[in-house]
């Protein structure tokens, strides 16, 4: 059963409830993201002076758990499923050129070495956003091998 709310106004709610739960001081700007899919998407962008750090965590692993309450609640609110997306202070953008330059690195290594390079201790969403990166190289190939844990990454020359 789907419930009509306004998507916007309710995930800034929870946001800032959390945050105040967490006494944290922050600023909360919520946007509804244009999808093609038709699948409704939500970006929470989260700027605080003094508790990035705790907001984000260990490699993004409080930011990710934000993310996923804030889906799961919105699930329970509206009977459907909504893409949120949850930064703070531009962290996932950067995160995101980090991983970009590591893509770029390994490529290169792989064509001058004309070795696959393995890549470690990426999630899921890391080696993803990497296999895109690389997507678009005619000469590279990119594939992810291992069970849970321990899967991990390889980029190759064709």
């Amino acid at each position: 059963m789907t419930k009509t709310i306004d998507l916007e106004k309710e995930t800034k709610k929870l946001t800032e409830k959390l945050l105040s739960l967490l006494n944290v001081e922050a600023t909360v700007v919520v946007s509804e993201i244009e999808s093609k899919e038709k699948e409704k998407s939500i970006s929470v962008e989260i700027e605080t002076k003094d508790e990035s750090g705790l907001l984000i965590g260990a490699h993004g692993i409080n930011l990710n758990a934000i993310q996923s309450f804030l889906a799961l609640t919105l699930r329970q609110k509206t009977g459907e499923w909504i893409m949120v997306s949850v930064d703070v202070g531009q962290w996932r953008a950067r995160h995101e050129d980090y991983l970009n330059q590591l893509a770029v690195q390994a490529s290169d290594r792989a064509r001058l070495t004309k070795e696959p390079q393995y890549l470690y201790n990426l999630t899921p969403a890391q080696r993803r956003i990497i296999h895109m990166h690389l997507s678009s190289e005619n000469d590279i190939t990119t594939e992810s091998e291992g069970e849970g844990e321990n899967r991990y990454l390889i980029v190759k020359v064709k």
